[in-house]
């Protein structure tokens, strides 16, 4: 059975849902095993084991953050040699697609990102043209190196949980020695919502709004959801730019999408077209979101979502 590695990168307290679609994915090409940088607590060493990693690789050197990429993929580098691993899952954000290119570089892997599902004979495919095509990939190296859209695969647990062992891997001594270190961070402010791409409900606003992402802040709060953006909101600076769902920006696949004020143009469709209830509110009833939206409004965001938040306030009352 083929070896598959799946490179998790500081998880915190929990595993995120775009790790454990990666162990899913990662079980049926092969065996998996993980190369983990980060705190290894009690619980995600228990969801690691649930969800099938025979092994998990840990770097011998502990200070693998105080650089940019280089000594991380250094380190993965490492841990694929000592797996014998034949495929590597990553996440696919922007450090993650960096280092899936060192990776490749170093070990003259075949790398393919932008992945949204894989077959069992390691097959990648991908969602291009902000989904309008889909296409299929697969390296002819020795080694192959993917990384994943999250919201990709729903996750699952192995049918039979395992007690993966835990293998210290030596970090190249010379992984440091010209890798750029990081001086300084600036902590996020924790806004108490859930992660734009983990969460079951998002409320985004576009263009529309002008500038006052109020009204859908305020809805998000009253639903528990995440906050989310169209790239000309980002870009235009009333919110960060974290928060942009897109071609570009973030995938998510929530049980609820709310669309205030976006107007659906193929660039926002390609990061949540896979949410199960789309919902979109917009004074122009030509907009292209009616086109995929399962339920429209045509009015006035600055009415329609204060109306509903306060009747969301008084059913929870």
């Amino acid at each position: 059975m083929a070896n598959v590695l799946v490179f998790i990168d500081n998880p915190g307290q929990a595993l995120k849902k775009s790790s454990l679609e990666l162990l899913t994915i990662a079980r049926s090409l092969g065996e998996p095993a993980v190369a983990f940088n980060g705190e290894l607590h009690d619980d995600v060493a228990a969801a690691l084991g649930a969800h099938g990693a025979t092994a998990v690789y840990r770097p011998s050197a502990q200070d693998l953050d105080d650089y940019l990429v280089a000594p991380k993929a250094a380190y993965l580098a490492a841990a694929v040699n000592t797996s014998e691993a034949t495929t590597v899952l990553v996440e696919n954000s922007p450090e993650g697609k960096e280092i899936a290119a060192r990776l490749g570089v170093r070990l003259s892997a075949g790398v393919i990102t932008d992945v949204v599902a894989v077959d069992a004979d390691g097959t990648a495919h991908k969602s291009v043209l902000a989904g309008s095509y889909n296409t299929a990939a697969k390296a002819t190296t020795p080694l192959t190196v993917l990384t994943v859209k999250a919201n990709s695969v729903t996750p699952e647990p192995a049918a039979a949980p395992s007690a993966p062992e835990t293998v210290t891997v030596e970090v190249p001594a010379d992984a440091t020695a010209s890798a750029a270190r990081i001086t300084a961070r600036e902590q996020k402010v924790a806004s108490g919502r859930p992660d734009l791409t983990d969460a079951r409900i998002v409320v985004a606003g576009g263009r529309g709004l002008d500038g006052d992402f109020g009204p859908v802040e305020e809805l998000a709060d009253a639903l528990g959801a995440a906050v989310g953006a169209s790239r000309a909101a980002t870009d235009a600076g009333w919110i960060s730019h974290d928060a942009q769902v897109g071609q570009t920006g973030k995938t998510v696949s929530p049980q609820l999408y709310i669309s205030a004020g976006i107007s659906g143009a193929i660039q926002q469709k390609a990061g949540m077209q896979t949410a199960k209830v789309i919902v979109a509110v917009n004074k122009d009833a030509e907009s292209p979101v009616f086109e995929i939206a399962d339920f429209g409004i045509v009015g006035d965001l600055f009415q329609v979502l204060p109306q509903a938040t306060e009747e969301i306030k008084k059913r929870k009352a």
